[in-house]
This record gives structure tokens, sequence and C-alpha cells, in this order.
């Protein structure tokens, strides 16, 4: 995968999690609230493996 599709992934990822987490809060449920927590910090992972993969010019 590129550094574009990396990003865009991750951008996904941040959303969909920010959302899972504020509707667990929102309903007090605590494993939609931690899912939502780990899907935006694979978003984050994503985003630094696009970071990465860009600086190195998608070589690896």
């Amino acid at each position: 995968m590129g550094e574009m599709t990396d990003k865009v992934k991750a951008a996904g990822n941040k959303a969909a999690g920010a959302t899972k987490e504020a509707i667990g809060k929102a309903t007090d449920n605590e494993r939609l609230e931690a899912e939502g927590k780990v899907q935006k910090a694979k978003g984050t992972a994503q985003d630094v493996a696009g970071s990465v993969k860009g600086a190195l010019g998608d070589k690896i």
C-alpha cells in the first residue's frame, strides 16, 4: 500500500473510532467506547505508516 492509501484508511478508522467512542460514552456502553479507542489507535498507526512510506518513497 502506498502513502495515500494508508492515510485514507487512517482517516476512515479515526472517524469511525471517534464515532464509536462517542456513541459508547453517550449510551454508557463501555465495550463500544473501548472499540472506538482501539480503532482510533489503529488509524493513528496507519497514519504514521503512511508518513514513513512517504518519507522513504514507498520502498517499504
